[in-house]
C-alpha cells in the first residue's frame, strides 16, 4: 500500500462527511500524493461497507471514463468503478433536491440488467451477452464531494467513482433485439438538446465496458451478480444541473428517460 491505513480510514470519513453533508472537501491526493489506485479502491469500499452495515444494499456497478475523450483528460489508460447501492436509486416524476449535492450532473447511459451472475476472471463479451437479461434507458447522477471537479483517477475513485445516483426508464429490451454498440442518445434540457452520443463511445462497445468491470472487480473480491444493473459508461458529456430543471434522454429502440430537479 502506498499509504497506511489510518490514512485510508481518513480520506473515507471525510469523504463520507463530504457527501452527508453536501459540502465539498479539497481533493484528498493534494495531502497525499503517494495515494495510488489500491488506497483508492479500499478506500471506496470501506465507505461502502459502512453503507452495506447500515442496511443498504447493493444494487449493481458503474463504470467511469469510459470514453477516450475521458481518459485522455486524466492521463488514464482504463475506466474506473464504483458501486451502485438501492438507496441511490431515484426515480422519474419524483424530483431531486439538489440541496442536498455538492456539483451534480447527469449522464446518459445504456444501462444492462444481469440475469445471470458473470464470471470474473476471463469473462468476454459474449459472456456479458449470454448473461444479461435486458437492456434498459438510464441515466446516471453524479457528483463530486471534491471541490469544483477538479479531481486526478485517485481521487474519484475513492469517490465511489463520483456516483451518487441512478434512475431507470420503464422500457425493457432483450439484449438480442437491440444493437448495444449502436444506440444513438439525446439529452434534451427544459426542452432543448444538451447532449447527442452514441453508445459506440463507451470503449467502443459497451459490451467491452462491462467484461472489463467484471474482470476488474474480482481482483477486489466483487463479483456482478444475478439481478445488477451495470451502468457502462456515458454515450454522450455530462451536463451539469440547475434546480428546477427537467431532463429528457431518448434511446433510439430503447426508450426514454425522465428526470426533475428542485
Amino acid at each position: 500500500m502506498a499509504v497506511d491505513q489510518a490514512i485510508r480510514e481518513r480520506i473515507a470519513a471525510d469523504l463520507w462527511n463530504a457527501e452527508q453533508s453536501a459540502t465539498a472537501i479539497d481533493r484528498p491526493t493534494d495531502s497525499h500524493p503517494d495515494l495510488d489506485v489500491v488506497d483508492a479502491y479500499e478506500i471506496q469500499l470501506l465507505n461502502i461497507g459502512k453503507r452495506l452495515a447500515d442496511g443498504a444494499k447493493i444494487s449493481g456497478h458503474k463504470v467511469g471514463l469510459a470514453s477516450e475523450a475521458m481518459q485522455k483528460m486524466m492521463g488514464v489508460d482504463e475506466p474506473d468503478y464504483g458501486h451502485l447501492l438501492d438507496e441511490m436509486q431515484y426515480f422519474e416524476h419524483t424530483p431531486i433536491d439538489t440541496g442536498k449535492l455538492c456539483f451534480p450532473r447527469v449522464e446518459v447511459e445504456v444501462g444492462f440488467i444481469l440475469g445471470e451472475d458473470l464470471p470474473g476472471e476471463g469473462c468476454t463479451n459474449q459472456d456479458v451477452i449470454d448473461a444479461t437479461a435486458w437492456v434498459v434507458p438510464s441515466i446516471e447522477l453524479i457528483d463530486s464531494r471534491i471541490k469544483d471537479w477538479k479531481i486526478t483517477l485517485c481521487d474519484t475513485i475513492a469517490d465511489n467513482a463520483s456516483s451518487c445516483g441512478w434512475i431507470l426508464g420503464q422500457q425493457r429490451v432483450p439484449i438480442d433485439e437491440i444493437d448495444t454498440g449502436d444506440v444513438d442518445a439525446v439529452l434534451h434540457r427544459n426542452g432543448e438538446i444538451v447532449a447527442k452520443g452514441n453508445s459506440s463511445a463507451v470503449l467502443g462497445h459497451p459490451l467491452n465496458a462491462v467484461s472489463w468491470l467484471a474482470r476488474k472487480v474480482e481482483g477486489f473480491g466483487v463479483r456482478l451478480r444475478k439481478g445488477d444493473l451495470i451502468l457502462p459508461g456515458t454515450a454522450t458529456r455530462a451536463i451539469d444541473i440547475s434546480p428546477g430543471d427537467h431532463f429528457v434522454a431518448d434511446f433510439a429502440g430503447l426508450g426514454s428517460v425522465t428526470l426533475d430537479f428542485t
